[in-house]
């Protein structure tokens, strides 16, 4: 099942176990848990430290595995063969089940530690979702940390009676004890602050204490994380300050088009950009949604869940997100068939009618990779023609199961009260009202940038972006822009680098030539001198 290099890898990886750990397989006749008992038994060959325990009588779902410690409880169980993305959140579980250092800050371990109550995690995923590991991962972590936590994975594809019982049409989906607990990507930080309120009262607290800083980013995305090392390397006071780090890089599947990396993910690219910033004196306040800039000649950043923080001077690098098409049933089934990300969710809709919203690069390219799951794919694209490359409609119009429909205009996505069942569009040349019958609908119509909380204090554009000069001086003095947020052309990772990395310097040229607030100053031959 895994090929020899891969072996030779994960052997490297399993020598740092430092204790025992046992994994107990619960297995029945059928070819998953044949599938599932080959992988643990190359695996336990691998390392002396890993025991495999094969019981066929036990009330586990089947094929399954629990990874634990001799004599500890069973936090960490796999419902699912975890190759494909899983396979790191695997290796993970092994290792740090095994004694490998947890990579927490220590405040953050201890609010787990002190989480009180007795807490079932059930998280169902595709192995095709590059956002679930992440949410895997965290619970799995959690687990280690606090007995009273069990963390369950369960492959929606493998267990697809439960998917249906439980109405799930999207993943990650995550049960608290038996009851809906989270629908999306979700980090530890997040899973803490919606268990722990005393906590996060604490957290605004501390984050409204912090002294000013010299630059103030917000946002943690590819402009974010560029801004904060410029800004670090020139040895000012840098904090970034984001909703969650990495932006929507960490929704993006494949990265092809950076220079001088031919090929990467949006998770893994996003967590090289989190390691590159903190390999500097940067301060990163993760899970903290900006809710108000105020001017002034400290510049005010006030956060939805109270607190606030203070930068002479502030780089705004808030992104943007999926547009939404704003017709009724879209956000009434929002997860429940309305979707945005077709390799995230596309496998639960294995054999089913789907729809995909746009005729663009994204909106084909979503179509291609359904087309391979389901059993029908009706494209709906607003326009008269399609809008993607070439290559893509040629490539889209070569498959059998794909209906392609222009000149469309959808008004309606209809349901059962549960779930998604049908969708409607106004042919726009004959302005004939027509319905397609369908169990999902991916919406890809590009993106809309997150500035509704800056309304009425920087100018924006008729789009909502914000407006900047050469420099990403926004109209705001001291307020700088950067990335998809912007009026800059090109919405690309490779332009918001550069543009994060031009709004840093630019922000430190601003902190030069601005008289600090604390002094009177007159200015002889172009000098700044103390009076």
């Amino acid at each position: 099942m895994l090929d020899a290099n891969l072996k030779t890898q994960l052997a490297a990886y399993l020598e740092k176990i430092v204790q025992p750990i046992e994994i107990v397989a619960s297995l029945d006749g059928s070819d998953k848990s044949r599938e599932l008992q080959e992988l643990l038994q190359e695996i336990v060959v691998l390392t002396d430290k890993i025991t495999l325990v094969e019981r066929t009588d036990d009330d586990e779902r089947k094929p399954s595995f629990i990874i634990k410690r001799p004599d500890a409880h069973a936090g960490i169980q796999f419902a699912a063969i975890p190759l494909g993305h899983e396979f790191t959140s695997l290796v993970l579980a092994l290792l740090q089940t095994g004694g490998h250092p947890l990579k927490l800050e220590d405040s953050v371990i201890e609010q787990i530690r002190n989480l009180d109550g007795d807490y079932t995690f059930e998280t169902y995923m595709s192995l095709s979702c590059h956002n679930c590991p992440e949410v895997v991962q965290a619970f799995n972590v959690m687990a280690l940390i606090n007995p009273r936590i069990r963390a369950v994975t369960i492959d929606g594809g493998l267990f697809q009676d439960e998917v249906k019982e439980r109405d799930i049409m999207a993943v990650p989906t995550t049960f608290l004890n038996g009851q809906p607990f989270e629908s999306g990507r979700v980090s530890i930080e997040q899973i803490l602050a919606k268990l722990d309120t005393g906590g996060n009262k604490r957290k605004q607290e501390e984050l409204s204490a912090k002294a000013p800083y010299d630059v103030l980013i917000v946002g943690g995305g590819p402009a974010g994380a560029a801004a904060a090392i410029y800004a670090a390397r020139k040895g000012i006071r840098t904090g970034v300050v984001a909703e969650r780090f990495g932006g929507q890089v960490l929704d993006t599947l494949s990265i092809e088009n950076f220079v001088s990396v031919q090929e990467t993910d949006g998770p893994k690219f996003a967590v090289a950009l989190e390691q590159h910033v903190r390999s500097y004196d940067v301060d990163i306040m993760n899970v903290q949604q900006a809710s108000e800039l105020v001017p002034g000649k400290l510049i005010e950043i006030k956060l939805k869940d109270g607190g606030s923080l203070k930068g002479k001077t502030v780089i705004l690098a808030t992104g943007a997100r999926w547009r939404t098409i704003d017709v009724p049933g879209e956000n009434e089934y929002r997860n429940k068939g309305v979707a945005y990300c077709p390799h995230c969710d596309g496998p639960l809709f294995k054999g089913k009618r789907v729809a995909v919203i746009g005729g663009g690069n994204s909106g084909v390219e979503a179509a291609i990779d359904l087309a391979g799951i389901v059993g029908h794919v009706t494209l709906i694209e607003f326009g008269a023609e399609l809008r993607a490359d070439a290559v893509l409609q040629r490539k889209l119009r070569s498959m059998p199961n794909v209906t392609v429909i222009t000149s469309a205009q959808t008004t309606e996505i209809t349901g059962d009260g549960k779930r998604v069942n049908g969708l409607v569009y106004k042919d726009r040349k004959t302005e004939e009202v027509k319905t397609v019958e369908l169990e999902g609908v991916f919406i890809q119509i590009g993106l809309v940038p997150n500035t509704e909380w800056l309304k009425g204090t920087v100018a924006l554009s008729r789009h909502g972006e914000i407006e900047v000069d050469a420099r990403g001086q926004t109209s705001v003095p001291g307020v700088f822009a950067a990335g998809d947020v912007t009026t800059v052309p090109y919405k690309q990772i490779v332009i918001a680098v550069g543009e994060g990395s031009k709004a840093a310097l630019s922000a430190f040229d601003h902190l030069i030539r601005t008289p600090d607030t604390d002094e009177e100053v007159v200015a002889i031959q172009g000098e700044a001198i103390p009076a």
